[in-house]
């Protein structure tokens, strides 16, 4: 049952301890303590709202960069992570296999800001070995949301 309000609550944070109850058919009582539950546990993390930036007159610039660095003597790459994710414009920070080591997902207000990010403050990290910089140029689905309004068919019909 756990998952199930996982689940739903991925789906849609705004859904109601009452909504939940009615979805799950258990009692409101115990989705109350479940959640809870779930929040002190840590398993829940946040309650957050996906925006479509695009469709917002601020201009926000996400940047996806490719971090090799060099692990630390007996911390691993864990200590290299923190010292990164601490900073406001990092967004996320992923643990890699294959080429590099981190992805580091960063938001700017241009692509200028989030270039000085890199240039002056991640890359001059001693850790870093180099970095690889990716900028999103347009957003169709994030977190299982498709931002693609459905295209209307204008085709006119023609009768015989």
């Amino acid at each position: 049952m756990k998952n199930r309000i996982l689940e739903l609550l991925e789906e849609n944070s705004r859904y109601t301890i009452q909504d939940i109850s009615i979805m799950t058919d258990i009692s409101e009582e115990e989705v109350k303590e479940i959640i809870h539950e779930l929040e002190e546990s840590q398993i829940i993390c946040g309650y957050k709202t996906l925006i479509n930036w695009d469709k917002v007159e601020q201009e926000l610039v996400t940047a996806l960069i490719e971090v090799k660095v060099t692990p630390q003597r007996g911390e691993g790459f864990d200590k290299v992570a923190k010292r990164i994710y601490m900073f406001k414009e990092v967004k996320a920070v992923y643990l890699m296999s294959g080429g590099f080591d981190l992805t580091v997902i960063v938001e700017g207000n241009s692509m200028k800001e989030v270039a000085m990010f890199v240039g002056q403050r991640l890359a001059t990290l001693d850790t870093v070995l180099s970095t690889g910089t990716h900028f999103v140029l347009k957003k169709y689905k994030d977190h299982g949301v498709i931002f693609e309004e459905a295209r209307k068919d204008e085709r006119i019909v023609v009768c015989p």
